[in-house]
């Protein structure tokens, strides 16, 4: 009788161990033969799992957004050869449908979490190869203008994008962070001094331009008025200006219409 409970508690505990369950929010994907048979033996699964046969596996796959940033600063060099520093963060997740891809071609990753592996492993030391090679499409100078450092950051997620898709993932969010040293930061704060200054004189030789230009339009109206004025004009404008008051003397009268009394 001892021996049946030994047994009957043999078999469940290799039931109970050879059977697991996908996760919630997780999908399973099942790698069955070792995977000899390539993609072939690679299927999904959801709720309980039978893991009896030899070669076969289950790998917890999250379907929510996974969290990511590099330990280190990445070291980048700009078209100039000037040495700059980022410390990209980002997000993704895997998309459901390539769930099988992601495993098959990363089935390797073995050591601990299968997706923090795929971050160290993969993910990380490509993003760093592709920032450094769209680091060299910009000089410093660009890097640091105004919205240099986020044109640089948009160019490279479009990238990033567009990799995190051929295996099988959704990038969600990135941020490259840029950094400069002391030094560049010094040169170049002086430069955009220099062009604020030099925009400061281009603004104040314009608006002197302006100037000159406006008194040039008065002094050419006043002498266009001056040939303008008739005798005919003139008689007008003194007839405009009377008080009706005739003088008693007025010698030198060079008004017509006004005679001098003796």
């Amino acid at each position: 009788m001892g021996k049946k409970i030994l047994v009957i508690v043999g078999l469940l505990s290799l039931f109970i161990s050879s059977c697991s369950r996908v996760e919630p929010n997780y999908v399973g994907v099942v790698m069955e033969n070792y995977g000899k048979n390539g993609k072939s033996d690679f299927t999904t699964e959801k709720g309980r799992v039978w893991l009896m046969s030899p070669g076969k596996e289950l790998f917890q796959v999250p379907l929510f957004e996974q969290r990511g940033n590099f330990e280190k600063s990445l070291t980048l060099k700009a078209a100039d050869n000037t040495e700059f520093k980022a410390s990209p963060v980002y997000s993704f997740r895997v998309v459901e449908s390539k769930s099988v891809d992601v495993v098959f071609n990363n089935k390797q990753l073995k050591d601990g979490d299968f997706m923090t592996s795929l971050a160290d492993n993969v993910l990380e030391p490509r993003m760093y190869d592709l920032a450094k090679e769209e680091s060299r499409k910009y000089t410093t100078e660009q890097l640091m203008s105004n919205g240099g450092s986020l044109k640089f950051e948009k160019d490279l997620e479009a990238i990033m994008v567009k990799e995190f898709e051929k295996r099988g993932l959704e990038l969600i969010s990135f941020s490259a962070q840029l950094d400069f040293s002391d030094k560049v930061k010094g040169k170049i704060d002086a430069r955009n001094e220099v062009n604020t200054n030099l925009s400061v004189l281009d603004q104040k030789i314009q608006e002197q331009k302006k100037t000159n230009e406006l008194e040039q339009l008065i002094t050419e109206q006043a002498l266009i008025r001056s040939k303008g004025l008739t005798q005919e004009i003139l008689q007008e404008k003194a007839i405009q200006k009377w008080n009706g008051v005739l003088p008693q003397t007025f010698s030198g009268n060079n008004l017509p219409f006004v005679k001098t009394i003796k």
